[in-house]
């Protein structure tokens, strides 16, 4: 086990900025892929289907994560397929680990996003962050309450992705502990 502080990486926002206002931000490149938590959800012989789900991802991004101080990990619905299918686009590793999430969308009855109480369990005391789009106030309370070690959770703008200034703040955030 590393000393350093997890960063936990969801794919859908801070990787591939899904809600771009433009079809393609400076050095992404585009892929048609076919996550089964995705193609569960697809009509069968559907045109969508066939096509499979776009994703956005930037090649130098892989590089830019490795050189942070952190131990990296997947937060996120794609879990193992993260490692599989987005890993190798990217320039991460293909067995990073994963945090499994058995409760999918589920809702929380205190109003929590659905992946924060897993963080939080996974993480065990460590001190980590969490980039990810769906990151509400909530949640950052929640964690500050509930976890033992310094965390820092990134809301992602789904718009633009990782960009400049957030790997600056991981920067910063890493060598402040």
């Amino acid at each position: 086990m590393s000393n350093l502080p997890l960063l936990l990486l969801d794919v859908d926002g801070p990787l591939n900025p899904y809600r771009a206002l433009f079809t393609r931000h400076r050095g992404y490149v585009t892929r048609r892929l076919h996550p089964s938590g995705w193609t569960n959800r697809q009509a069968p012989g559907s045109r969508r289907l066939r096509r499979g789900l776009r994703v956005r991802l930037h090649p130098g991004h892989g590089a830019r994560l490795r050189a942070l101080p952190y131990e990296l990990a997947w937060a996120t619905t794609w879990m193992h397929e993260a490692n599989e299918m987005i890993a190798p686009v990217i320039g991460l590793p293909g067995d990073l680990p994963v945090i499994e999430f058995t409760n999918l969308f589920a809702e929380d009855p205190d109003g929590l996003y659905w992946k924060t109480r897993r963080v939080v369990e996974w993480a065990a005391g460590r001190p980590f962050v969490w980039v990810d789009d769906m990151i509400t106030d909530l949640d950052v309370r929640h964690v500050a309450e509930h976890h033992e070690g310094p965390a820092l959770l990134l809301r992602i703008d789904p718009r633009l992705g990782l960009r400049d200034p957030e790997f600056a703040r991981l920067e910063r955030w890493a060598h402040s502990l």
